[in-house]
């Protein structure tokens, strides 16, 4: 509560600064699923986002000194609908410039397709990763970037971490997504190329009270873990819940949708020796983040890195580009995100801005190490993670 709560003040102080200065309001607008099957990580990436756009109003330097406002929305990650209608409402109504968002892979993809692409504007999304999303074959119009690696990388680095540990196979569930599918298929490629085997590869729906079917079916397949691409907070806790109590596994590869503190709020040392990996730095950028929340909103939190680095692109092209307008600052998100020119970090958007006013150049780090390739798409770091004695605890980085 305390955390929502420093994130809702600091929204409401954002608008208020915006309609209290004479200057130009600009609305931004943050899609991300406030109720849903990672509810527990949406807070914190709403904050960031809001953190960076509190950063550049206080700065009074971004296109003349333009205040921007944060339009938040539900996009429930899993309701395409009800996602595609809250981004109408923005930009129809609400008149959003642009959009940090979506989260979760599906509901990105029909924003962009429904909403976003028919009205021209840009979104970074922190954190969608389906491979499918990737350039969207082309047809994204220049229109779509995201802060988060794509899957076809994480399939790879949960192979290398389960190698490395002498995992050479592995039960797989999956939640039956876009997201759950394309990590799914993209992680059994990459095991199976490194000489790994497979036993199953099985969905799993979200709601359900009771997951002892599926658990069976993955017990009878075997493998030394079992890898759950579900999320934390829906059937993914259900699956491990379910293979706890029959005891068919005891310990679990999590990747990213999995990660969060109500994994071991569930579950604590019951699955002591569980691994995984999110995405995440130790850059410098990392640090600075942290410092600059000052402890207003769990800044460590997956996802809530890659939010403020979203909404900082978006800014630093708007300035850029001499415009607030999508046609206009698109082509300059990739500029801005990579070499050359000089770094910037969390904290210093007033001198990124400045720079770019006086018509210099920024390479823009951020908080998750920032680089786009691709084009739109994020280079990529990973935390390795272990649960031991109950707590998450980083391993390394990769």
């Amino acid at each position: 509560m305390k955390k929502m709560l420093a994130a809702s003040v600091a929204s409401a102080f954002l608008a208020g600064t915006a309609l209290a200065s004479g200057h130009t309001e600009i609305k931004i607008g943050i899609i991300v699923g406030l109720t849903g099957p990672i509810e527990s990580l949406t807070p914190q990436m709403a904050a960031g986002a809001e953190l960076a756009m509190m950063e550049v109003s206080d700065s009074g330097l971004l296109l003349g000194g333009s205040t921007v406002t944060p339009v938040r929305g539900d996009s429930t990650c899993i309701d395409s609908a009800a996602a595609t209608s809250v981004a109408e409402q923005q930009i129809t109504s609400d008149g959003v410039k642009a959009i940090v968002g979506g989260d979760c892979s599906g509901v990105t993809g029909a924003i962009l397709e429904n909403v976003a692409l028919p009205n021209g504007i840009v979104m970074v999304s922190p954190s969608a990763t389906s491979p499918g999303l990737s350039h969207q074959d082309n047809e994204d119009n220049g229109l779509f970037f995201r802060t988060a690696p794509s899957d076809a990388r994480q399939g790879v680095v949960m192979t290398e971490v389960l190698m490395e540990l002498g995992i050479s196979e592995v039960a797989v569930t999956y939640t039956n997504n876009d997201y759950g599918k394309g990590l799914a298929d993209s992680f059994q490629a990459a095991f199976e190329a490194a000489g790994g085997t497979v036993t199953i590869n099985a969905a799993h729906e979200d709601g359900k009270g009771d997951y002892s079917a599926e658990v069976g079916a993955l017990a009878s397949a075997g493998g030394q873990r079992l890898v759950v691409a579900g999320y934390v907070d829906q059937g993914g806790s259900g699956i491990i819940r379910a293979a706890l109590d029959s005891g068919a596994f005891d310990t679990f590869h999590l990747p990213d949708g999995m990660i969060s503190d109500s994994l071991t709020d569930n579950f604590g040392s019951e699955i002591d020796g569980s691994t995984g990996q999110v995405p995440g730095t130790d850059s410098p950028g990392a640090a600075k983040y942290v410092d600059l929340a000052a402890g207003a909103f769990d800044a460590t939190s997956p996802f809530s890195a890659e939010s403020y680095d979203a909404a900082a692109l978006i800014m630093l092209a708007m300035q850029a580009a001499g415009s607030a307008e999508s046609a206009d600052f698109k082509d300059k998100v990739m500029d801005v995100a990579n070499a050359p020119g000089e770094k910037i970090f969390p904290g210093e958007l007033a001198k990124a801005l400045q720079i770019l006013a006086d018509g210099g150049e920024v390479d823009y780090v951020g908080a998750s190490a920032v680089e786009l390739i691709g084009p739109g798409e994020s280079a990529g770091n990973y935390r390795q993670i272990e649960v031991t004695g109950g707590s998450i605890e980083t391993v390394k980085y990769r």
